[in-house]
């Protein structure tokens, strides 16, 4: 069950990351309501994708059994990778002009598409992926709208940490995956 608090946290980065410049675009007056619509709409889909990760996975297992841990490793990697990578680079929050439900919509499905792959490594822990669902989402929910919190008040150094932080994380848990399996 740790793996999926870890795996929570590692994923909530991303939606962290974009949540703390959202808060600091200062386009809302009253960043409280902003907080918990934010977190609202990258909580939900952190959530949901994994189990379409998971599900898609359970339809390929019969297919790929014997590689299931390499499957998992790759995708792990490569979402941690690519996490480290956008620690050095500038955030899309940059580029928003106005903080709308689209424009949150957008944002939600594009910080959770890694979820959806990190869903598949949920067919190799011994949990109910339901419940882990769930701890993904309340997780980034919470991280979500502290980072609109942390960014309204100028925090917004920690961006690309947290990146980086979630990448090494899923780097080191495709690790573990090849070394336990």
């Amino acid at each position: 069950m740790i793996e999926v608090f870890i795996l929570a946290i590692a994923l909530s980065m991303d939606a962290f990351a974009v949540s703390i410049g959202l808060g600091a675009s200062k386009q809302h007056s009253k960043i409280a309501p902003l907080g918990i619509i934010v977190a609202l709409y990258f909580g939900l889909f952190q959530g949901v994708m994994p189990i379409m990760g998971y599900l898609g996975g359970k339809g390929l297992l019969s297919w790929v059994d014997s590689y299931t841990p390499w499957v998992a490793f790759l995708l792990l990697f490569l979402i941690g990778a690519k996490m480290i990578y956008e620690s050095f680079s500038e955030g899309i929050e940059e580029d928003i002009s106005k903080i709308t439900h689209r424009v949150l919509l957008i944002l939600a499905i594009a910080t959770s598409i890694d979820a959806m792959a990190a869903g598949f490594s949920l067919t190799l822990l011994p949990v109910n992926p339901f419940l882990a669902c769930f701890i993904i989402s309340v997780t980034t929910f919470c991280f979500s709208w502290l980072g609109v919190l942390v960014g309204a008040k100028g925090g917004t150094w920690l961006e690309s940490k947290a990146e980086l932080f979630g990448g090494t994380i899923l780097i080191l848990m495709a690790i573990n995956i090849l070394i336990t399996t």
